[in-house]
């Protein structure tokens, strides 16, 4: 089976896209309902967005830079979006105002309001100016030499996007290191920058040039299904074109550390990403910790991660992840939650997960928090559960992959019966 575009270099194949001058081609775009709201920023800002076919669009860059909104730039549920755009708003002399839905108005955005405002940047808004909505004034901003007090690719590429069009030197350096999507894509569109570990540099102003993209699978999504064939597929699964990219492999290196019987076939590169074959059997896991530099390598895996530890031999300690309860709802209490419900042995942590593994777990009605990494984990823990798991408000997975009940469908054809926005 083949996954959908990744999430990450979606968002990213739009928005350099929508720098670069001419005309750029993408194949494989996720459309998924993050996505969406980043297109439909861009639209605002003056890219031409065409649709040419399924995951396959043409865009056409601002012509000198974006142009300031009639309207408000609402960025629905996607804290990608509303954090890159800022970005790149905040480095052109325009003014905008971002809002998003109830859950990420309340995301901290004070991460990427304080560099910006550093950098001269003029923000107003609620709670201090870091909750949606925000107003935005742009502008010619000052070199930036910033250090993260998290490890976040939404803060480092945000402020990648704003030295674009600013003058001197902007470097940013993060506790650990995070995905290099953006910087990947940058280097791709033929713009210099320094990499170093956990910092990167580039001095402005560059614009890229136009891009040819072929997105590939996301890892992200592909690990439902990695877990789905850990717990259930004797036969094995196997999975094409996933990205292999080492910033985002963090959860192949968790189900190895467990003892996962999970093959690795690389293949050519596709767009500057590493990609290749996953196959997958049923095993018997064994309990690990989780910490440190592999957090950020996996961090969107946690929950999934979490379900596989549920039913593995022995303790599974996951710490380092605080990072879990500024998402789409609080991740960390929400897996504790869901997974007591379903018989599991879990405790929480400030910074994580305590885990247990139980031999069963046994089906019972949880909810998704209207999160969709929560939903499609506790569809996957439904499926090793006896009896039957109800979920209710699966329609968030529209979020990141709107055809996972399909392809879950697909492997597991007799487990599923969904009735308007729940599944049993």
């Amino acid at each position: 089976m083949r996954v959908p575009g990744d999430k990450s270099v979606s968002h990213r194949t739009l928005i350099l896209g929508a720098l670069a001058p001419g005309e750029s081609l993408v194949e494989g775009l996720l459309e998924s309902a993050d996505v969406h709201s980043t297109r439909s920023c861009l639209t605002r800002l003056g890219a031409r967005i065409e649709r040419l076919g399924q995951g396959k669009y043409r865009v056409n860059g601002f012509e000198s830079g974006p142009e300031e909104p009639r309207e408000v730039l609402d960025c629905g549920n996607s804290g990608t979006t509303v954090r890159l755009l800022m970005g790149l708003v905040a480095a052109h002399p325009i003014s905008c105002v971002f809002a998003g839905d109830a859950s990420l108005s309340e995301r901290p955005m004070e991460r990427v309001v304080r560099p910006l405002s550093e950098a001269g940047a003029t923000f107003l808004g609620r709670a201090g100016s870091t909750r949606l909505p925000l107003a935005v004034r742009g502008g010619n901003l000052r070199p930036l030499d910033h250090r993260t007090p998290v490890a976040s690719a939404q803060v480092k590429s945000c402020l990648l996007l704003a030295a674009l069009n600013s003058t001197g030197t902007w470097r940013v350096t993060e506790p650990a290191a995070t995905r290099d999507h953006t910087e990947r894509m940058l280097e791709g569109a033929g713009v210099v920058l320094w990499r170093d570990g956990s910092t990167v540099e580039l001095t402005g102003p560059q614009r890229p040039r136009p891009l040819s993209v072929t997105v590939v699978g996301d890892i992200s999504s592909a690990a439902f299904f990695i877990a789905a064939g850990l717990l259930a597929a004797d036969d094995g699964l196997a999975l094409q074109g996933v990205s292999l990219n080492p910033s985002r492999t963090g959860f192949l290196d968790a189900v190895k550390a467990m003892g996962g019987s999970l093959e690795i076939v690389e293949g050519e590169p596709v767009s500057g990403e590493p990609q290749g074959r996953l196959v997958v059997r049923r095993s018997q896991l064994t309990g690990t910790t989780i910490g440190g530099s592999l957090v950020p390598r996996l961090i969107d895996e946690i929950p999934i991660l979490a379900v596989l530890a549920a039913t593995a031999r022995g303790r599974t300690v996951i710490r380092d992840a605080a990072e879990l309860r500024a998402k789409e709802c609080d991740r960390i209490k929400a897996t504790v939650e869901a997974l007591d419900l379903l018989g599991a042995k879990v405790q929480e942590q400030a910074d994580g997960l305590i885990i247990d593994g139980v031999t069963e777990l046994v089906g019972a009605e949880v909810a998704s928090r209207d999160d969709h990494r929560i939903a499609m984990s506790m569809a996957i823990a439904g499926l090793a559960a006896r009896g039957t798991t109800t979920i209710a408000r699966t329609g968030c997975v529209d979020i990141s992959y709107p055809s996972f009940w399909t392809d879950l469908a697909r492997v597991a054809p007799d487990a599923l019966h969904r009735d308007e926005d729940s599944l049993a």
